[in-house]
């Protein structure tokens, strides 16, 4: 998915919050701001998103000389959501299905961007969205895929939501990989985030090998693209994500929560809302939309 024009206020917007967390001089802060809008000056819109966000983040960490300043908010978010983890995960133990349910749980667990919102009520915003059903709802055809699945590649997105991701894991029964960002970028979760919230014990954590907030295949490592043409079912969290591999031929099924009127439009489910979408049911679409 290529960015477009609304993704470049929405750069600079990511640019001011995560500078504020290192400094707060104004000189500083419009130093940063014109460094990164001359950098967009001369990248066109046939670049992934999560690709502008690595670059510009890279300018902001070599300007504050911040490598990862959402470290502790990390660390809160994920201690946040494991005092959540018992409640939600005895709601999908007690639901007439679920699996279904424990995928609502790991899509609520999206909610938790600081990419996109600077505050958030956690406890609420998750229990908001666990009864909501997807708009873009591809549930028969994950059920189908998992089915005959053997190993599974789970690509993680935010910190704090991995313990959300925890719950679908459980629910799987199957060998699962979690694939994680390999260098800090925004909120997005790194192997220490992920054990943190006690994936170890359930799947096998792996880097991706690259530092997007999304993951873009020719950045990550030649081990990582093994696996990813290797599994038989890949799970894929957050909008990042989606933006990078929309248009991947692997069987992936998205999970998210739509929040950019960017993705809005691609995806067709309208902004705010939660999607469960099955990559082979969205090519289908796609194609006799094109008729």
């Amino acid at each position: 998915m290529q960015s477009a024009a609304e993704c470049y206020p929405c750069f600079l917007n990511q640019t001011i919050k995560t500078a504020r967390l290192s400094t707060n001089d104004p000189r500083r802060l419009k130093a940063l701001l014109d460094e990164v809008a001359s950098y967009l000056q001369f990248h066109p819109f046939n670049v992934v998103p999560p690709v502008l966000s690595e670059d510009i983040y890279r300018i902001i960490t070599r300007e504050t000389g911040a490598a990862d300043p959402y470290r502790e908010l990390k660390r809160r978010c994920i201690r946040q959501a494991l005092r959540l983890y018992p409640e939600v995960k005895k709601r999908v133990a007690a639901s007439p299905d679920p699996l279904r349910a424990a995928i609502q749980a790991a899509l609520a667990g999206n909610v938790i961007d600081f990419g996109v919102k600077e505050e958030f009520d956690m406890a609420a915003d998750v229990a908001d969205l666990l009864d909501r059903i997807p708009v873009i709802d591809h549930y028969r055809d994950f059920q189908t895929g998992l089915a005959r699945a053997g190993r599974i590649l789970y690509l993680g997105d935010n910190a704090g939501e991995t313990v959300f991701d925890r719950i679908l894991i459980e629910a799987l029964d199957r060998p699962v990989d979690y694939a994680v960002r390999s260098a800090p970028i925004i909120n997005d979760a790194l192997a220490e985030d992920a054990r943190a919230s006690g994936l170890s014990a359930l799947a096998r954590i792996v880097e991706s090998g690259c530092g997007t907030p999304g993951i873009v295949l020719p950045r990550t490592s030649p081990e990582f693209r093994r696996l990813f043409r290797a599994a038989d079912l890949i799970i894929s969290k957050g909008q990042g994500n989606y933006e990078a591999l929309s248009e991947s031929g692997r069987p992936i099924f998205f999970l998210l929560k739509v929040k950019c009127e960017v993705v809005a439009r691609h995806t067709g489910a309208p902004k705010g809302s939660l999607a469960l979408i099955s990559q082979r049911l969205r090519k289908k679409t796609s194609r006799a939309r094109e008729k």
